[in-house]
């Protein structure tokens, strides 16, 4: 009997490890797509691309599936417009940078954040730097941070992209 104590123990001991590492780890990709949720929730000190609210139809070559969107960019994305309101040519975002495309069936009914957060040295960051965010209006996780934009960068990174914008390629 001590020697199967002996076998068991450690074995149990591993195994409560194992779990609770688990368990903390699932936490901290909720905690990321927390974090992105509340950073989209904000609105105040934020620029709209080409400086207006105004919705613009969904273009051809989007991949979301509301027909009307609108962008906004944080105080430090900001810096990388240019005074008309749109994406410099040739630049890079610098961290701190928030990125939120509000995606909605309507003028009224905001349906989805598509959110990118510059953040080179978090774990959810891709090689770029950017965290990626997919989330409900209520802020249910569509794709989590976790995956680092994984259905996304495809898109994102076809030619005319200025560091994953498609805003001037397709809203001139």
């Amino acid at each position: 009997m001590l020697k199967l104590k002996r076998t068991i123990f450690p074995f149990l001991i591993l195994s409560f490890i194992v779990l609770t590492l688990e368990a903390c780890k699932k936490n901290k990709v909720a905690d990321i797509d927390k974090e992105l949720y509340d950073l989209s929730k904000e609105t105040s000190g934020f620029t709209w691309y080409k400086n207006s609210s105004s919705f613009l139809n969904k273009s051809s070559g989007s991949g979301h599936s509301q027909p009307l969107l609108r962008t906004r960019y944080n105080a430090v994305a900001t810096t990388m417009l240019d005074a008309s309101g749109k994406v410099m040519e040739g630049i890079s975002f610098p961290d701190g940078s928030l990125i939120v495309k509000e995606l909605n069936e309507n003028s009224s009914t905001l349906e989805r954040y598509a959110i990118l957060y510059k953040k080179s040295d978090s774990e959810y960051a891709d090689a770029n730097g950017w965290i990626w965010g997919y989330l409900e209006e209520d802020g249910k996780v569509i794709q989590p941070a976790s995956d680092k934009g994984s259905s996304c960068i495809s898109c994102h990174s076809q030619a005319g992209n200025i560091d994953y914008m498609l805003m001037n390629k397709y809203f001139p």
